[in-house]
C-alpha cells in the first residue's frame, strides 16, 4: 500500500507540473479517426492516421520511446522520436507522461523491421492524466473481489473479461433480432409494482413519497404484459430488470436480467420450440457453432429432449400428483429426506413440491442427458399458479422448465386465462401464506383485466445471466453482470 501511495504522490508531482506548463491534463474533444484494431485490418505504409488510447506500455531505448497504445479494439506500438519532440517543444510533456495515460496521437504507419505495424508519432495530446497505477502491470488483475468490486481495472487488464460482456451483448442482441423479424414488438413495463406478482420471490420494498404509498420493485413483469395480450398486442416481448431480495450465490444475483415473451393463440409446445430457436439461433449467430464447452464437459445444442416431471415424481419418489399430502410425506421420508416446519406449522403442498424441485435441480437425476438441453414437462398444478391444466388431468399443468448443462434456463406455460380459476389460485397460495385476509395483497386489476377476456397464449422467461453463463462458459453468474452486488467492502 505504501508502494502505490508514493506512486500516487509521484503522478500528483507530474500533475502539478504538467499544469504549470500550461497544458490541460484532463484534455478536452480529440476526434478519433480510427479504432486501433482497424489500423492493422487496413494497413497502409505511410498512412496518415490520427487515433487515441490509453498508454499500455512504454520503453525507452536512447534517443528513441517505444509505446503500447491501447483501446477496446486492440493494441499498436508507437515509435517517438525524442529529438523530434523537442523540436515541436513537447518534450518535457512527454516525459511527464505515465503508463495508464489516455493520450490522442496523430502519425504514419509503418513497419518494423520485425514486422510490427507501428505508429511513427508526429505529434500527441494529453487527454486524462491517470493518478494511479494500473493494476500488477497490465498482466491481468487477479484478485475475484477486487476484479467485481472494481470491474473497471478487471476489464482494463483482462481481454478475455472485456470479450465475455461483448459475447452478452451479442446474444441479447441476437434474441431481440430473432423476436423482431417474427413480428413481435419490444415493450416496457413498470418497474415499481403496488402488489408484487408474476413469480414466486421476495421483493424489494420502497416507498413514493407523493403518492404515500408503498411500492415493490419487481419479481417479475408477467402482469403486465399479459394485460397487454388483453388490450389487443398479439405478440410482446420485454427484455427486462428484475429484483428478487434472496440470497446470493454462483447463480443468484439480486438484480437479474430476463428475456420474457407473450403470443396469443399459441400453447406450450409453440413456447418450447420458440425456446429452442431462439438458444440455437443465438449459439449460431455469435459463436458460429451448436456444440460449445460447457466446464469439463461438451455442450450439444443440436439434440433436445422433452421429460415429464410427473414420471420424474413417480419413478424416483413413488409420488402421483393426486397422493394427498401425507403420502407425500412418507415417501420422501423413505427417501431419506428429513423435513423441518418453520414456527410448527404444517408443511404444505406446495412446499413439498418446492422441496422435490430443489432435490432435482441440480443434477435432475438425468445426469446421461445434460450434455444437451432437455425440457421438463408436466409440471403438478399447484406449482403453477398462472399455467393452464391439462384437459385430460387437471392435476398437471402445461409447463415446461428448460434445463441446460444441469441448471434451469428457462420457464413457459400455457397462460391460465379463465379469471374464476385465477382468482381461485391465487386466492389459495394467499392463503397457503397466511395472507388471504390482508387487504391489497391479490392484483385485482389483474383478475379484472382478464374478466374482459386474454386470449389464449403461450408465455415464456429466459434467464439472460444463465444463458449467457452457459453459452461463454462461465462458472458464476458474476462473470457475466458487469457490476453484481457485493457485500460492503470491510
Amino acid at each position: 500500500m505504501n508502494e502505490i501511495n508514493d506512486l500516487v504522490k509521484e503522478r500528483l508531482k507530474k500533475l502539478e507540473a504538467i499544469k504549470a506548463a500550461g497544458v490541460e491534463p484532463f484534455g478536452g474533444k480529440f476526434p478519433k479517426e480510427s479504432f486501433i484494431g482497424s489500423l492493422a485490418q487496413n494497413f497502409e505504409e505511410n498512412k496518415k492516421i490520427r487515433t487515441a488510447g490509453r498508454i499500455a506500455a512504454m520503453r525507452l531505448m536512447g534517443k528513441t520511446t517505444f509505446c503500447d497504445l491501447k483501446d477496446e479494439t486492440g493494441r499498436i506500438q508507437l515509435y517517438v522520436k525524442l529529438d523530434h519532440l523537442a523540436q515541436t517543444g513537447v518534450l518535457e510533456l512527454f516525459h511527464l507522461l505515465d503508463i495508464g495515460d489516455i493520450i490522442g496521437v496523430e502519425g504514419e504507419l509503418f513497419k518494423t523491421r520485425t514486422g510490427e505495424i507501428t505508429i511513427r508519432v508526429d505529434s500527441f495530446r494529453l487527454l486524462a492524466k491517470s493518478l494511479r497505477p494500473m493494476p500488477e502491470k497490465w498482466h491481468g488483475l487477479k484478485d475475484v473481489e477486487a476484479r467485481y468490486r472494481h470491474r473497471y481495472l478487471d476489464l482494463l487488464s483482462n481481454d478475455e473479461v472485456k470479450d465475455i460482456f461483448k459475447k452478452r451483448s451479442l446474444i441479447i442482441r441476437s434474441i431481440r433480432r430473432v423476436l423482431d423479424e417474427k413480428g413481435y414488438l419490444e415493450v416496457e413495463t413498470p418497474m415499481m409494482h403496488p402488489i408484487p406478482g408474476g413469480a414466486a420471490g421476495k421483493p424489494f420494498k420502497t416507498h413514493h413519497e407523493a403518492l404515500d404509498i408503498d411500492l415493490f420493485l419487481r419479481v417479475a413483469p408477467e402482469l403486465y404484459l399479459k394485460r397487454l395480450l388483453v388490450g389487443g398486442f398479439d405478440k410482446v416481448y420485454e427484455v427486462n430488470k428484475s429484483f428478487r431480495n434472496e440470497g446470493i450465490s454462483t447463480r443468484h444475483n439480486p438484480e437479474f436480467t430476463m428475456l420474457e415473451v407473450y403470443t396469443a393463440y399459441q400453447d406450450v409446445n409453440d413456447v418450447m420450440d420458440l425456446t429452442e430457436e431462439l438458444v440455437k439461433k443465438t449459439a449460431e449467430e455469435v459463436f458460429g457453432s451448436l456444440v460449445l464447452t460447457s466446464g469439463d464437459a461438451v455442450l450439444d445444442l443440436s439434440r433436445w429432449d422433452r421429460i415429464s416431471f410427473a414420471e420424474i415424481m413417480k419413478d424416483n419418489f413413488g409420488i402421483k400428483p393426486e397422493d394427498p399430502v401425507e403420502v407425500w410425506i412418507e415417501k420422501l421420508k423413505k427417501k431419506g429426506h428429513v423435513f423441518t416446519s418453520k414456527d410448527g406449522k404444517d408443511i404444505s403442498r406446495t412446499q413439498i413440491i418446492n422441496i422435490v424441485g430443489e432435490l432435482l435441480e441440480p443434477g435432475t437425476g438425468l445426469s446421461k442427458k445434460e450434455n444437451r438441453p432437455f425440457f421438463v414437462t408436466d409440471y403438478f398444478t399447484e406449482l403453477c399458479p398462472l399455467a393452464k391444466k391439462k384437459k385430460d388431468n387437471p392435476h398437471i399443468s402445461e409447463r415446461f422448465e428448460l434445463y441446460i448443462g444441469g441448471m434451469e434456463v428457462a420457464n413457459g406455460y400455457s397462460e391460465l386465462n379463465d379469471p374464476i380459476d385465477q382468482r381461485e389460485r391465487l386466492t389459495a397460495e394467499l392463503r397457503e401464506q397466511g395472507k388471504e385476509h390482508q387487504a391489497g395483497v391479490l392484483d385485482e386489476d389483474f383478475i379484472l383485466a382478464l374478466e374482459h377476456g386474454m386470449p389464449p397464449a403461450g408465455g415464456l422467461g429466459i434467464g439472460i445471466d444463465r444463458l449467457v453463463m452457459l453459452l461463454t462458459n462461465q462458472p458464476s453468474i458474476r462473470e457475466v453482470i458487469l457490476f453484481p452486488q457485493l457485500k460492503k467492502e470491510s
